[in-house]
């Protein structure tokens, strides 16, 4: 099949997932619980566009000609992988299968994708629209399965490649899978522990809001949640203040209501997981400002918005991966000791600066050791924007250019020349 015709494929898909967009958010929100406004506005367009920007690739990405010492022309193949064994997570289903899909596709693979058995629906659903646009059998494969499918591909001898966006546990036995079989290439967007510091000149309005959301979007559910808010001392009680009052406005409900900010978590484990920890937070001694246990009155899986204020540095709350809408407000005073804390950590995936001065936020993002990070902003993401971690937060690279060396496999070409004339 021509490259251009690969692009043509991904551009059809997109349209038809443009075509059945409220199906879709529809689909995406009663299986994962996220209220349908962000389905139809955020993940569905997302997706979409991510898919256009990766058919755009299909015929630009191409070796190089290199003028190598001696009587030779030489030129690189950039050739697809293989078999791609795709694992995606349940907090962004749609979202996360276009991101691998698209690169993928564009430069030539096949595709086995497993979805999280908790939110099979939309990738079964997309796969038929997949068959739809006329992408050749065999091409793409949806395998729905519990956690024994993912170990199945990880460890299957004819797959060349796995991509994995989940839990840093899972992600080291995935890497294990690889180097006990046939040392498939892996690729892993794992978990974080981002740090988000706001400094004292930031506006405050913006930045408490804009915390809130960097923390709190998809009730918490998120990799690259700025899970640790490292506060400046001098504006440290009004920010908790602020932040707490903001938490008690969140609106919680059905979240096929257009007014419904946060819907319930995914499933009762995940609910009981996040309680947990918000009573390990009390028990070691940090201080609940907002939320904190289950809404009254509201069947289903859902936690208030929960501040923590007096935070230290190890408690199990400032340490491991909540993924609920639970904010940690963390003092500090100067900037040398921020990022040396805001790096203590196994986690290197996304961080936050917010602050007026942009002498102190480029000294903080040559500091600080993660994938992503955002000033003066938080969760702006993008197909043409890389994206993945440091340390245990995974390695290699998703969305952008960047992305396309994930899949591909490239090739010397070494041809004897009777004489060169260049």
């Amino acid at each position: 099949m021509d490259a251009s015709d690969r692009g043509r494929l991904l551009y059809r898909l997109a349209d038809l997932m443009e075509r059945d967009q409220v199906y879709l958010a529809s689909l995406e929100t009663l299986d994962n619980g996220k209220p349908y406004s962000m389905s139809y506005n955020v993940d569905l367009p997302f997706a979409i566009k991510n898919l256009r920007y990766f058919a755009g690739w299909a015929d630009k990405t191409h070796g190089k000609t290199i003028p190598m010492d001696g009587e030779f022309f030489t030129y690189t193949r950039h050739e697809p992988v293989g078999v791609c064994a795709q694992i995606i997570p349940w907090n962004f289903p749609i979202l996360m299968m276009a991101w691998k899909l698209g690169p993928a596709l564009a430069t030539g693979n096949t595709i086995v994708l497993k979805p999280a058995e908790q939110t099979s629906l939309t990738a079964l659903y997309i796969a038929q629209l997949v068959k739809e646009a006329g992408f050749p059998e065999g091409v793409v494969n949806v395998l729905p399965g519990m956690g024994e499918t993912g170990a199945f591909l990880a460890n299957h001898q004819d797959v060349d490649k796995v991509a994995f966006t989940g839990s840093t546990d899972v992600g080291k036995l995935i890497q294990l899978a690889s180097g006990n079989t046939n040392l498939k290439r892996v690729t892993l967007e794992l978990g974080g522990k981002s740090p988000n510091i706001i400094l004292a000149d930031a506006d405050m309005d913006y930045a408490v809001e804009t915390a809130h959301f960097g923390l709190f979007f998809n009730m918490g559910q998120c990799c690259c949640a700025g899970s640790r808010t490292f506060v400046e001392d001098k504006i440290y009680d009004e920010f908790v203040e602020r932040s707490a009052e903001r938490a008690k406005k969140r609106a919680i409900g059905n979240p096929f209501e257009l007014t419904t900010e946060q819907g319930p978590q995914v499933n009762q484990e995940q609910m009981e997981k996040i309680l947990g920890l918000i009573k390990t937070g009390q028990d070691q001694g940090a201080k609940i400002v907002a939320g904190g246990k289950r809404p009254e009155g509201l069947p289903g899986y859902f936690v208030e918005p929960t501040v923590f204020a007096d935070v230290q540095d190890n408690m199990t709350i400032a340490r491991e991966e909540i993924f609920g809408p639970v904010q940690q407000l963390i003092r500090f005073k100067k900037l040398d000791e921020v990022i040396e804390r805001a790096n203590n950590s196994d986690y290197g995936l996304a961080a936050g600066i917010f602050t007026k001065d942009l002498d102190k936020a480029n000294y903080l993002v040559n500091g600080l050791r993660a994938g992503t990070v955002w000033v003066n902003t938080y969760n702006a993401l993008a197909a043409q924007a890389p994206f993945g971690g440091y340390k245990m937060s995974g390695h290699g690279r998703e969305n952008g250019e960047y992305a396309l060396s994930n899949y591909t496999e490239v090739k010397s070409v070494i041809i004897k020349v009777p004489q060169k004339n260049s």
